[in-house]
């Protein structure tokens, strides 16, 4: 089993690709997760991934800004986001899809274009759980999973924690599937009242870690189970406002970058054993 841990460039953009990628590659990780804008510049994308050569990192490009209400022009832009980064290397593509107010149908339609630009790049895109997305809750994305034999996710389940304002004990059926078709993890912690706990180290925060680490255990447990797996993790921890700051002042209650890589030490420790 091997184990590859992905920085998110969210909550760095102020700083230059050259000095992001060295932090990135200082710190330990394997690779870089890229929140693309739909409007990039081209530009800007070669740059970036001649930097990620540079430093030999990998990237997971991710999809979050397809925001239209009218279907027509949401797909558009969508497929148009797609072929944007179709020429660029990628391990796998990490996609908030949707919007949770379309039909089944609608989505669907989404769904199976991104499985056609995976056919066409060899990239597989895996699609987040994310609110405002179609999955944006777990009972909701539990009946996808059930009606699309195909679908993989990127299991975030933070959000799904805030929507549901729980640690979802009473929808068991949903994360066992959802946990039998995750192909990347997002790493971050959620709890009833919020999708990013201030602090995962902080003690006070240690019921919200545990529930999340007993979902990723289970995640991995399953993938020991295939030949030469390959598990993935993002830890993603953002900015404000996911960040909370302080009243007045503005400052970060913590460090992000700081809790991205507290979270990467704490799950190679835990997993050190199947490395």
């Amino acid at each position: 089993m091997r184990f590859k841990f992905f920085c998110p460039r969210w909550g760095s953009e102020d700083i230059s690709w050259d000095l992001f990628c060295q932090k990135v590659r200082d710190e330990g990780y394997d690779g870089v997760e890229y929140g693309i804008p739909n409007d990039v510049a081209i530009g800007e994308l070669d740059g970036a991934w001649n930097t990620f050569q540079k430093y030999d990192l990998e990237v997971i490009p991710q999809h979050y800004g397809t925001y239209d209400a009218d279907f027509s022009r949401h797909f558009d832009n969508y497929a148009a986001w797609l072929e944007m980064v179709r020429p660029y290397q990628a391990l796998k593509i990490d996609s908030q899809t949707g919007k949770d107010y379309f039909s089944f149908e609608q989505n669907k339609k989404l769904i199976e274009h991104a499985a056609h630009h995976s056919r066409l790049s060899g990239v597989e895109v895996f699609h987040e759980t994310h609110r405002n997305k179609f999955t944006f809750a777990a009972h909701i994305t539990f009946d996808y999973l059930s009606r699309i034999a195909d679908l993989r996710i990127t299991l975030d389940a933070s959000h799904w924690v805030n929507v549901a304002e729980s640690f979802l004990g009473d929808q068991q059926d949903a994360m066992d599937l959802a946990i039998a078709r995750t192909e990347h993890i997002h790493a971050r912690v959620g709890y009833p009242e919020g999708p990013q706990v201030p602090d995962p180290a902080a003690p006070e925060w240690n019921e919200a870690l545990q529930h999340h680490l007993n979902w990723w255990d289970k995640v991995i447990e399953r993938k020991r189970a295939e030949p030469d797996a390959l598990v993935t993790i993002t830890p993603e921890f953002g900015p404000y406002p996911y960040m909370v700051h302080l009243p007045y002042s503005q400052n970060p209650i913590s460090d992000q970058w700081a809790n991205n890589v507290y979270m990467m030490n704490l799950l190679k420790e835990r997993y050190r054993e199947f490395y």
